[in-house]
């Protein structure tokens, strides 16, 4: 037992039984598959539940034991470990919930927690409220469950169409509870139950709540008894019941009785109809294929004592409570054996069959038609169940059919009667007290009974058999619309009663005949047929000459009569200023005529109401003319009440257009409302006076409500413009001014005698205000003031009525007060849950009024812009503002909390609340607004947490259904969708909610913080720390439903676009900053929200793409930002999850339910189909991306005959919006008015036989554009989709941690991605609109395949593979390279800027094959034919079979790339340049440069650097313009340097004048001031400066000319001399450069290119090479040159001096933090200059002769070196020698630089061999040596610290080799500097200790400096030419310069420095090719220096 006493958290008494009722909904009612086997197992658990009916678990003492101890030691939950204690408080609860249900105390216990949990659910109750609730839910579950069970039976009633397997299965549980006594328990239970009798109880122990609690509380037990007693019917419905459970019912009815006004409830009714269909025997006739065995289960055939038992229990004259329904029970039973009697079966029974008469009597005596119509047809559950119509329907028939002679008594007695009615009227005796009225209740009856056809069963036609005159084929009765058979018996007989009664009416009777006509002819076929007879009434005695002694029933007689009517009042039709109007006249109606009147009315009405072809008959006939009768009738003063039935009659007749027209006309003619008022008269006339005057006293409003009817019908068809004209200003203004101003306005303030009527008023002229303002466009013309001409004067005409109701809506006015204070009231009312009088009214009154506000917020924009245009004085304010405004009743501003107030009543109101949405959802768009709207809604806690729980529920709500307009002739279809519409607008109200600034409604709905920061929410389960069921709760509650099964998220597949909308929530609070950080804590830790949503992706839904794409986006995008987020705070476990969620391509196993099976089977299937162990599964992100399908039907093209395509596409172009979702569409509605107004306008008749066919045309039309929108939406969720997948692989690839997906299985995944990409993206069909977005994406998975296949190779793994060349093998990277280039060919011309992505990815592709940088060992150990025939890497292998794919394509690719680099956007044309690039690089046959070349496209790059000149000149001005330019001519530069390192593109690119087009730009000569700009410079640092910017001109060109000079200086000098043209050209620049002042990296840059430049180009051979030059333009080049070669070596002295230093000083100061690799370029820069420099001068040295006497001499003799060498003097004039000759440099100059290049050369090699030794034993580096090399690589401070260890060797790998390679750089520049510096050393020394003759100083009077300067610059060209000049400038170095010079380089070239440089050859020259030259010059220069001295 103890064990059994464990509690279930669920509450037994309901959890269980809710689970049941599912179970039976969803197998019976909702038909989910696979249900049979769960209900099977839910109805074996629950047996004893059904057999002992609403039996409670019994107390006992031993649990009340438990509960007692609960509090202090603890008491076991089922599903929990251990036991929990229990506060006092909740156990004292559990023991009086348990006294006050009877049930046991732990059930009471379990309902108590149970309420606890549930709590959040129905906010502002206690637990115990909630806990009374589902005590009362549990017994409804069971009820419910009983009821639908025995609704699924098979019987002789109706069918459900369900399986056989359920039907038997049910079949079989029901008759197992019928055999155990279900009947009298149910009888039991009803009379047991009553809501007073539970009320009072539960009042007692204070177990009732506020007023919704109340009516809950009752709803249910009125439920619970209803379906109970439902289950009953339902079982008579299908099967009888046994003998003894007949007789219980019989027992049960006889002690019921009534309500108070005479009719039964909806219970006892569902008991009387099941006693009624155990009777009944009418089905035998129906001959339906199971007849016979439904006769076998019969018992009224098969068993005696049944029909014996039932016989005598009615038979027994014991009165019922009831007598009237003991007489129904009595006719049934009648007429039941009546049918038996007719059976051959009945002869058994003949001693009860005999019996019918005398029953049939008795219960005419009960009165049973009476009963029947005021007991049974006043119950208003009557007309909501078609089987109780059918079988009353059916009792009545057969009385009439089967027992006609009782038929004909009645009807002799009625005319008995009537004549002693007549002799008693005519004696003035008193009426006889025998009368009876059977007869006429009958009439009645089927007069009442017929008139209402809630399901348009139209049961009425079987008394209406077709004469064969009617015999047209449409109107064919109910029999089965074959021409020739005759009519069932049954239906004659009927019909034929109705013809026979019309005959010889008695006058008593004329009433009652014509009601029974009027509910008779309810229906459209019904109607034809009344029409007729009454035709024909009156045809058959058109022999009459008066034609008044014809049938009473005809129409002949009605109008007749009507005339007569009208002709007699007309008479004394009152003047209207005689007083006498209130005296009734004395010719007057009497009450009986009165009454004859309203029927006749009230029959025309219906009949024409059903009947078009009745209505224009009788309107058209020209004897009769009833419009111009009735109209005049209400001219007369007749009673109000008759004046409303003509008034409705007319409205009746203004259903067809063709007769609303005149009937307008007539109306305004007859001025039954006044509009015009003639000269002099006092007093108003018309319905205005009726109204004021006679109903007002009366307190009675039939007449004015009839008005509004007639003119609410009226205005539907058309609104007369011209209504009036002539005597009035003509327009509708005055129907409205009444309408408003003497019928809406005073409508509260009038008294009513009916206190429903009125609602009733309010609810008929707002429907006229609603209709109105729903067929108003605005239109600019309704602003001008028109003016009409009336009777001579000039008076402004009347707007629109829209227009009127508008601007009154639009103003602080009396009617939108009155509007917003009915609001106020309905929602009062509302809150009561009580019924009260006229509530159907008032809640539609209300219903239009919110329908107004929203009309008028919808065109209140349209209505504005307009008013602002047209300049009109109307002043108007807009409506949501007036809407703040304060209510006068309560002084609050509450007018839009009113409206939100409607969402709590959305379960018995959908349609208000549905409104309420709509208006809230426009007034959210207005940002200012919504923060005073969250104040209101928050300013009252009560009304707050209402608000809230409003908004909750309908989101809750699970009866909405997603459907089209179609659907809306089922009326629960139509409240299903109205209910989903209201959830559609809700969330559109959140989500544009959410993009406002906070606070706003969406966080206070979604349950953030208002009042604090957003972001400091703590989002919790409902329920915890008290925290209410918010939007968010409903929203996820929606989505999570189902996720834990196999088929998903329930929602998606119910309501597509519902869920759409729900993850777009979700999305945008995981997107925005504030909300993102409490929501996705919420989702990850208390929903596991996207895990569990994304494991079920991709959501297919066939019938809805587009919904299913949408939802698939904005959970990706969530998705995305999942990963980052959880990637950003470390939480790894969670972001692996999501990641192998997404891309594992092993299955998984899925579900632990057990449930897997068949499906992974095929899954695994449709993988990639691997023969290995494992089956391989889709990736997930490829199943979604396999799920957005790149195929798009389009729509083909009108086809068109009579309307001009051109100028429909134009105006379909016009009625194109931007919806909400951003969507440019036709707005359909739009565009159907505007082609009908063109069809309106066409005039002629040609136009008019023409319509059909146009109208058919503007249809097609329509339809086009239906399909186009459709499109459009399909192609914009595919792009969203795609670019969500995107998002989502991207951050998946970038944002996660590396090592989460190991590389080898990155890059497969990549694989996939892209080749499946690639597949989807090329195949035929696929949509142009998608290819950007699939490029992207291909760029993006293209870079980072790149990436890891190159650190996989930097981490050293994957090289020596066999496989190929990285985890990927080669032939997969070549198919991704084919298909890439198939992608961009497929692009074809357009969709350059698609390609722009591809050439990026093509590069990074590319890129892969590129060689890493390796260390330069300075080790050439290798000899060249080693090298040579060494097996080929895996590089230069990828790049081969790279090029082989590529030239496979042939010219096609090139064709593409070339055009895209050559022009076009500007992106596209650089990436392009920079494919061509690559290209070429790896390019060994020069194939593509061939077709450069020779296409013409190398020439059109060159000639546009022209172009490109005018631009960059622009770049250099100081305000930053756009640097595309920039960036282009860098890209161009670069590719045309690629090109000029081949020797063939070299000479190619002359041929193309490239030299010439660069000496024409001007943009050289135009260097900034360096200091000026120095203000402007951006401050982010991204814009470079205005020097920088012409550096990033200048340098590229200098390296172009740089390639070119290298490519041809072989055997072309051309190029040589055009380069020094452009050096000329630009001389003035290129000096100035050279004198530089401020030595800055950016300037040694330009000095190392230029001095490169020079040392190749300005020497005196060039200019041979140019050509014929005439002899001044020679001098000047010569001048030039000259120039060029003196300030180089001014410069060598500058830097090869002490200068160095400093600036390498300077440079560590300025920019501390890079400052390694900065001094780094510039030692490199500073070498470069000076090897250029020294080159220079080998080269003049050279050109100038071969041998040492002849050459000229660059340096002075002079030996000293420049000072400051050892850090004494640092200034600038340090570099000058110290001799005299200060203008040409010494020879010391150069000692100095030997020296110091081999003293760096040692400096240089110690370095390298330590970074080697680095290198080599990475591993073993201590971290902080790690830390700084990666220091220089990683930017920011602390970066280092972030970077894993791994990252950390790599980055200090690669910064080693940059050391390593930068030092064997400088290496190799000091070993050349040495060996010139050697060369000229030897030369001039040479010259001077050998060749040079000393001339003695007192010879010449002029100094040194002058003579030197002759021979060392300016003649150094003219020593070529004149050798008689030579020995003039030898005889000026004297005596003492040489001996000096000797002792000065003795001593500088010293043993040191000469065993130094030895040392250098032998560590550096001996690998490389000059092998000995150092030694050789050595020998060389200590043989000149040991000389003796001649």
């Amino acid at each position: 037992m103890a064990a059994q006493m464990a509690v279930n958290s669920g509450a037994s008494l309901w959890g269980p039984l809710k689970e049941l009722w599912e179970t039976v909904d969803g197998a019976v009612l909702r038909r989910q598959p696979e249900s049979v086997h769960l209900l099977d197992l839910q109805l074996k658990k629950h047996k004893p539940h059904f057999l002992s009916l609403f039996k409670n678990p019994p107390k006992s003492a031993e649990q009340r034991e438990k509960v007692r101890k609960a509090s202090t030691e603890g008491i076991a939950i089922q599903g929990q470990q251990g036991s929990r204690l229990l506060p006092e408080q909740l156990l004292t609860e559990a023991f009086i919930l348990s006294d006050l249900f009877d049930i046991g105390e732990l059930a009471a216990l379990e309902l108590l927690l149970a309420g606890e949990q549930q709590q959040p659910y129905f906010p502002g109750l206690t637990r115990g409220l909630v806990a009374v609730l589902l005590y009362w839910d549990g017994k409804l579950c069971m009820a419910n469950s009983l009821r639908t069970l025995i609704q699924s039976r098979q019987g002789k009633t109706f069918t459900l169409d369900l399986s056989g397997e359920l039907v038997a299965l049910t079949t079989r549980f029901t008759d197992e509870l019928m055999s155990q006594g279900l009947t009298k328990r149910i009888l039991t239970l009803v009379s047991e139950i009553s809501v007073t009798r539970e009320f009072e109880r539960l009042q007692k122990e204070r177990g009732l709540g506020n007023e919704k609690h109340r009516k809950e509380v009752a709803d249910l037990i009125k439920e619970c008894r209803q379906a109970l007693a439902d289950s009953l019917f339902s079982w008579t419905c299908q099967s009888p019941l046994s003998k003894d459970d007949t007789l219980a019912l019989i027992g049960h009815l006889e002690t019921v009785t009534a309500q108070a006004d005479g009719s039964l409830d909806s219970v006892s009714l569902a008991l009387v109809m099941a006693l009624l269909y155990c009777l009944d025997v009418s089905f035998i006739e129906q001959g339906t294929e199971d007849r016979d065995d439904l006769l076998q289960a019969l018992p009224l055939l098969t068993e005696r004592q049944y029909v014996s038992a039932v016989h005598s229990r009615l038979m027994d004259s014991q009165p019922w409570k009831l007598p009237g329904l003991q007489a129904v029970c009595r006719l049934a039973w009648a007429l039941s054996l009546r049918v038996l009697s007719q059976l051959p079966q009945g002869s058994a029974l003949v001693e009860f069959t005999e019996a019918d008469e005398a029953l049939a009597d008795q219960a005419l005596l009960g009165d049973v038609f009476l009963f029947m119509k005021e007991g049974m047809l006043g119950c208003e559950s009557f007309s909501q169940e078609e089987f109780y119509i059918r079988r009353v329907h059916s009792l009545i028939t057969d009385f009439l059919a089967l027992m006609p002679m009782k038929v004909k008594q009645l009807r002799n007695r009625a005319d008995e009667d009537a004549r002693l009615v007549h002799m008693s009227l005519q004696m003035d005796s008193e009426l006889p007290s025998s009368l009876r009225k059977d007869l006429d209740h009958l009439m009645i009856l089927i007069g009442e009974f017929y008139s209402k056809d809630p399901f348009g069963l139209e049961l009425g036609l079987e008394f209406w058999c077709p004469t064969e005159s009617l015999q047209h084929t449409s109107l064919q009765g109910s029999y089965l619309g074959m021409a020739l058979q005759r009519p069932p018996h049954k239906q004659v007989v009927l019909s034929k009663f109705v013809r026979q009664m019309g005959d010889l009416l008695p006058s008593t009777l004329y009433i009652s005949y014509l009601r029974m006509l009027k509910g008779l002819a309810n229906g459209p076929q019904c109607a034809h047929y009344c029409f007729s007879l009454l035709k024909t009434n009156g045809a058959a005695h058109s022999d009459n000459i008066q034609g008044v002694s014809g049938s009473p029933v005809s129409w002949e007689h009605f109008f007749h009569s009507l005339m007569l009517y009208h002709e007699n009042l007309r008479r004394d039709l009152p003047n209207p200023d005689s007083a006498h109007y209130r005296h009734p006249p004395l010719r007057g109606i009497t009450q009986r005529e009165m009454e004859g009147l309203t029927s006749f009315l009230q029959l025309l009405t219906t009949i024409i109401t059903w009947s078009e072809n009745a209505r224009l008959a009788l309107c058209e006939h020209p004897q009769w003319t009833p419009v111009v009768v009735m109209l005049g009738l209400l001219q007369c003063s007749v009673p109000p009440v008759l004046k409303a039935e003509l008034l409705h009659c007319l409205a009746a007749f203004g259903k067809s257009p063709e007769i609303a027209a005149s009937l307008w006309q007539s109306l305004e003619y007859t001025q039954i409302l006044q509009t015009v008022r003639a000269p002099g008269q006092r007093q108003a006339a018309g319905i205005e006076v009726e109204l004021n005057e006679i109903e007002s006293s009366c307190e009675e409003y039939p007449l004015t409500r009839s008005f509004c009817h007639l003119i609410s019908t009226l205005v539907e068809g058309s609104l007369p413009v011209n209504l009036g004209a002539g005597l009035r200003v003509p327009g509708f203004q005055p129907y409205l001014n009444f309408l408003r101003d003497s019928v809406f306005l005073p409508f509260p303030t009038r008294a009513y005698r009916r206190p429903a009527e009125k609602w009733e008023v309010a609810d008929s002229v707002l429907e006229v205000f609603h209709k109105l303002l729903r067929d108003y466009e605005p239109q600019p013309s309704d602003f001008v003031q028109e003016i009409v001409e009336l009777q001579g004067e000039q008076v402004p005409a009347h707007k629109p009525p829209g227009h009127s109701i508008m601007f009154h809506l639009l103003n602080d006015s009396p009617m939108l007060a009155l509007c917003l204070s009915l609001l106020e009231e309905g929602v009062r009312q509302l809150d009561t849950y009580a019924p009260f009088p006229g509530k159907k009214h008032l809640e539609s009154a209300v219903l239009h009024c919110l329908c107004l506000l929203d009309l008028a917020l919808q065109k209140e924009a349209v209505f504005m812009d307009l008013l602002r245009e047209s300049q009109a004085s109307l002043l108007v304010s807009p409506l949501e503002q007036l809407l703040q405004g304060v209510s006068p009743q309560t002084r609050r501003a509450d007018h839009i909390v009113n409206i939100a107030r409607y969402l709590y009543h959305s379960s018995s109101n959908p349609e208000a609340a549905f409104q309420s949405a709509k208006i809230l959802r426009r007034i959210a768009n207005y940002p200012n607004i919504q923060i005073r709207l969250v104040g209101d809604f928050t300013h009252d806690q009560a009304v707050s947490h209402k608000l809230m729980a409003g908004f909750v529920e309908c989101l809750d709500n699970e009866d909405a259904e997603e459907g089209t307009e179609k659907d809306d002739i089922d009326s629960q279809k139509k409240v299903a969708r109205i209910r989903h519409e209201t959830q559609i607008h809700i969330l559109n109200l959140l989500i544009t909610s959410l993009e406002l600034k906070a606070p706003n409604l969406a966080l206070y709905l979604l349950g953030y913080e208002v009042k604090k920061p957003v972001s400091s929410t703590n989002l919790q389960d409902p329920g915890v720390l008290g925290c209410p069921r918010s939007c968010l709760h409903a929203i996820l509650s929606r989505l999570q439903r189902g996720t834990e099964k196999r088929s998903g998220p329930a929602l998606t597949q119910q309501a597509p676009h519902l869920a759409e909308l729900c993850y777009q929530v979700i999305y945008q609070l995981c997107a925005c900053p504030d909300t993102s950080g409490p929501t996705m804590r919420y989702l990850r830790t208390s929903q596991d929200f996207l895990f569990s949503h994304l494991q079920h992706l991709p959501f297919n839904l066939p019938s809805n793409q587009i919904a299913a794409l949408s939802q698939m986006s904005w959970l990706m995008k969530t998705a995305a930002i999942e990963l980052r987020v959880t990637s950003l705070n470390r939480q790894r476990s969670h972001t692996q999850r999501l990641v192998s969620l997404l891309l594992d391509d092993q299955p998984h196993a899925q579900h632990a339910d057990g449930e897997s099976g068949m499906e992974d089977e095929t899954r695994s299937v449709s993988g990639f189909l691997h023969f290995d162990t494992v089956s391989k599964v889709r990736r997930k992100l490829l199943s979604v991306l396999d799920a957005i399908d790149f195929s798009q039907d389009m729509p083909e093209l009108l086809q068109l005959d009579f309307f001009e395509r051109t100028q429909i596409e134009q105006v379909i172009s016009n009625c194109e919006h931007v919806n909400e979702q951003g969507h440019t569409v036709c707005n359909v509605k739009l565009l159907h008015r505007v082609l009908v107004a063109e069809v309106n306008a066409l005039q002629g008749m040609a136009a008019i036989g023409q319509r059909p066919l146009l109208m058919e045309e503007v249809n097609s039309i329509l339809q086009q554009v239906v399909e186009r929108n459709r499109v459009r939406r399909s192609l914009s969720a595919k792009r969203h989709a795609l670019q969500s997948w995107r998002s989502l692989v991207e951050t998946l690839l970038t944002a996660c941690p590396a090592d989460l997906i190991p590389a080898d299985e990155r890059q497969l995944i990549i694989r996939d991605l892209l080749l499946d990409l690639h597949d989807k993206v090329l195949s035929e069909d696929a949509a142009g609109e998608l290819m950007p977005i699939v490029a992207g994406a291909v760029f993006t998975l293209t870079a980072h395949l790149s990436q890891s296949v190159l650190s996989e190779q930097q981490q050293g793994v994957g090289l020596e593979a066999s496989s190929g060349f990285a985890s990927i093998a080669n032939s997969a990277l070549h198919l991704i390279l084919r298909k890439l280039l198939d992608f961009i060919l497929s692009t074809g011309g357009g969709y350059q800027r698609l390609r722009a992505h591809l050439y990026g990815s093509l590069l990074y592709y590319l890129q892969i094959a590129q060689k890493p940088e390796e260390p330069d060992t300075l080790q050439t150990g290798k000899a060249m034919w080693e090298r040579l025939t060494a097996p080929e890497d895996g590089f230069s292998k990828l790049q081969r079979e790279n090029l082989a794919i590529i030239e496979s394509y042939g010219k096609a690719l090139m064709e593409v790339v070339c055009r895209d680099a050559c022009d076009g956007h500007e992106i596209s044309r650089m990436l392009a340049m920079a494919v061509l690039d690559r290209i070429l690089s790896i390019d060994r046959q020069n194939q593509w440069l061939l077709y450069i070349c020779n296409s013409g496209y190398l020439r059109s790059l060159v000639e546009s650097l022209r172009q490109d000149d005018v631009a960059l000149q622009s770049l250099l001005t100081p305000q930053p313009p756009l640097l595309k330019p920039l960036y282009i001519f860098e890209s161009k530069m670069a590719l045309l340097t690629r090109v000029a390192k081949t020797g063939q593109g070299a000479v190619e690119l002359l041929r193309c004048g490239l030299v010439a087009q660069l000496m024409e730009c001007q943009v050289f000569d135009m260097v900034p001031d360096s200091d000026a700009h120095r203000v402007m410079r951006d401050p982010s640092g991204f814009i470079p400066s205005p020097m920088d910017r012409y550096r990033q001109i200048l340098l590229p060109t200098l390296r172009l000319f740089q390639v070119i000079l290298t490519s041809t200086s072989i055997n072309h000098q051309q190029g040589a001399a055009q380069v020094l043209q452009w050096l000329i050209v630009h001389a003035d620049t290129i000096q100035s450069l050279l004198r530089c002042q401020e030595l800055s990296m950016g300037a040694l840059q330009e000095l190392s290119l230029l001095t490169g430049i020079i040392s190749k180009t300005a020497l005196p051979g060039a200019l041979e090479m140019g050509g014929e030059v005439n002899s001044a333009a020679l001098m000047e080049f010569q001048g030039h040159i000259n120039r060029f070669q003196r300030l180089c070596l001014s410069l060598l002295g500058r830097l090869a001096g002490s200068e160095r230093d400093r600036l390498l000083k300077q440079a560590e100061i300025s920019a501390p933090g890079d400052s390694a690799e900065r001094r780094e370029e510039m030692e490199v820069a500073m070498q470069q200059v000076c090897a250029n420099i020294m080159e220079y001068c080998q080269a003049l040295l050279l050109q100038s002769s071969a041998q040492a006497q002849f050459s000229i001499c660059l340096f002075s003799p002079s030996g000293s070196e420049p000072a400051g060498r050892d850090g004494a003097r640092t200034d600038l004039s340090s570099t000058v020698p110290s001799m005299a000759y200060s203008r040409v440099p010494s020879l010391g100059l150069v000692l100095y630089l030997l020296k110091n290049s081999a003293a760096d050369f040692f400096r240089f090699h110690q370095s390298h061999r330590q970074s080697l030794g680095k290198l080599q034993s990475l591993d073993q580096l201590p971290p902080e040596e790690l830390k700084e090399l990666c220091q220089g690589l990683v930017s920011g401070p602390g970066g280092v610290e972030k970077i894993s260890s791994v990252q950390r060797s790599l980055l200090a790998k690669r910064r080693l080799v940059q050391l390593i390679n930068n030092r064997a750089k400088l290496l190799a520049l000091c070993s050349y500097v040495i060996e010139t510096c050697l060369f000229v050393l030897w030369r001039h020394l040479e010259y001077y200790l050998l060749h040079c003759i000393p001339t003695d100083p007192k010879d010449s009077l002029l100094p040194g400096s002058t003579l030197y300067r002759s021979r060392l610059a300016d003649d150094s060209f003219g020593g070529l030419q004149a050798s008689g000049g030579r020995g003039l400038s030898l005889s000026r170095v004297s005596q003492q310069d040489l001996d000096l010079l000797k002792s000065d380089m003795a001593a500088g070239f010293g043993e040191a420095l000469q065993r130094k440089l030895l040392e250098v050859e032998g560590l550096y020259s001996q690998v490389r090719s000059r092998y000995t030259f150092i030694q050789a010059l050595v020998r060389r220069i200590r043989g000149l220096l040991r000389q003796p001295k001649s």
